[in-house]
């Protein structure tokens, strides 16, 4: 381009014009960006379906057993019988996968008969508990 009156108006532009192609190029890639499909970083899981427990009593973060001093047993703060004991570690023992089954926690007080805390990790045993702790060890040291 040039600018001034030195004899240069009447000769040809060498130039060439690239507005119009930079016009179509943009629109072509506008189209391009609209047109492209989104990608998305999805990855499909086969989660096991819900087991779902017809029992309010069986947590499934954890469930606690305590024993008191008179030999009485609780699952959960609730008093139960050894035959309704059975009953629960059965239905938390049938959960499928073992390693989704909600941990059992012990709590005998020392003053408990060993014989009943035997006869409940016996059942727990029998009932396929896969995850079982003892809580209140540090009270026997």
């Amino acid at each position: 381009m040039s600018v001034g009156a030195a004899g240069g108006e009447d000769k040809p532009m060498g130039e060439m014009n690239t507005t119009p192609l930079i016009d179509v190029m943009l629109v072509l890639l506008i189209m391009f960006i609209i047109t492209i499909p989104i990608q998305t970083h999805a990855t499909k899981l086969d989660l096991p379906p819900p087991t779902p427990s017809n029992n309010p009593n069986i947590k499934p973060d954890f469930n606690q057993i305590n024993i008191d001093f008179l030999n009485t047993i609780y699952w959960n703060d609730e008093e139960v019988t050894l035959e309704q004991l059975d009953t629960y570690l059965k239905q938390v023992g049938a959960i499928q996968p073992a390693e989704s089954q909600p941990e059992l926690r012990l709590k005998p007080d020392q003053m408990a008969r060993y014989e009943i805390v035997n006869r409940v990790m016996a059942i727990a045993q029998q009932a396929g508990i896969k995850k079982m702790g003892f809580v209140g060890n540090e009270a026997y040291a």
